[in-house]
Protein backbone atom coordinates (compact mmCIF):
# COMPACT_ATOMS: atom_id res chain seq x y z
CA UNK A 1 0.00 0.00 0.00
CA UNK A 2 1.26 3.46 -1.01
CA UNK A 3 0.89 6.14 1.89
CA UNK A 4 0.75 9.87 1.04
CA UNK A 5 3.83 10.53 2.22
CA UNK A 6 6.08 7.66 -0.11
CA UNK A 7 3.74 9.07 -2.82
CA UNK A 8 4.96 12.77 -2.29
CA UNK A 9 8.37 11.50 -1.95
CA UNK A 10 8.71 10.15 -5.15
CA UNK A 11 6.61 12.77 -7.13
CA UNK A 12 9.57 15.22 -5.37
CA UNK A 13 12.30 13.03 -6.84
CA UNK A 14 11.10 13.12 -10.31
CA UNK A 15 10.85 16.96 -10.28
CA UNK A 16 14.25 17.16 -8.83
CA UNK A 17 15.57 14.84 -11.12
CA UNK A 18 14.03 16.86 -13.92
CA UNK A 19 15.63 20.02 -12.21
CA UNK A 20 19.02 18.69 -12.06
CA UNK A 21 19.15 17.36 -16.04
CA UNK A 22 20.39 19.60 -19.04
CA UNK A 23 18.61 21.09 -21.57
CA UNK A 24 19.59 20.36 -24.85
CA UNK A 25 19.09 22.75 -27.65
CA UNK A 26 19.15 22.03 -31.64
CA UNK A 27 20.20 25.40 -32.70
CA UNK A 28 21.20 24.07 -36.21
CA UNK A 29 21.39 20.73 -38.38
CA UNK A 30 22.35 20.20 -41.75
CA UNK A 31 22.17 16.89 -44.00
CA UNK A 32 25.34 16.11 -46.51
CA UNK A 33 26.02 12.71 -48.61
CA UNK A 34 23.60 10.85 -46.34
CA UNK A 35 24.99 11.85 -42.75
CA UNK A 36 23.06 13.67 -40.36
CA UNK A 37 24.83 16.99 -37.80
CA UNK A 38 23.10 18.88 -35.72
CA UNK A 39 24.73 22.02 -33.68
CA UNK A 40 23.13 22.02 -29.89
CA UNK A 41 23.31 24.16 -27.02
CA UNK A 42 23.89 22.29 -24.23
CA UNK A 43 24.54 24.89 -20.55
CA UNK A 44 25.69 27.42 -22.49
CA UNK A 45 27.45 25.59 -25.22
CA UNK A 46 27.80 24.83 -28.64
CA UNK A 47 29.00 21.38 -29.70
CA UNK A 48 28.35 19.53 -33.08
CA UNK A 49 27.17 16.44 -32.73
CA UNK A 50 25.32 13.38 -35.23
CA UNK A 51 22.64 11.17 -34.37
CA UNK A 52 23.43 9.05 -31.55
CA UNK A 53 25.30 11.59 -29.80
CA UNK A 54 22.18 13.37 -29.93
CA UNK A 55 19.73 10.75 -28.58
CA UNK A 56 22.66 10.51 -25.79
CA UNK A 57 22.49 13.86 -24.91
CA UNK A 58 18.35 13.94 -24.36
CA UNK A 59 18.84 10.76 -22.60
CA UNK A 60 21.02 12.90 -19.93
CA UNK A 61 24.22 12.30 -20.89
CA UNK A 62 26.53 14.88 -20.16
CA UNK A 63 29.40 16.55 -23.09
CA UNK A 64 32.33 15.94 -20.65
CA UNK A 65 30.62 12.21 -20.44
CA UNK A 66 30.94 11.72 -24.03
CA UNK A 67 34.10 13.83 -24.56
CA UNK A 68 32.65 16.41 -26.95
CA UNK A 69 34.86 19.25 -27.85
CA UNK A 70 32.79 22.39 -28.00
CA UNK A 71 32.04 24.18 -31.40
CA UNK A 72 34.20 26.76 -32.84
CA UNK A 73 32.50 29.98 -33.46
CA UNK A 74 31.27 30.04 -37.18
Amino acid sequence: MTTPASSQNTKRAAVRKALDSHKVYVSAQRFSGGSYQARVLVDGEAYWVDEFRLSQLRQGLTPAELELTPAADD
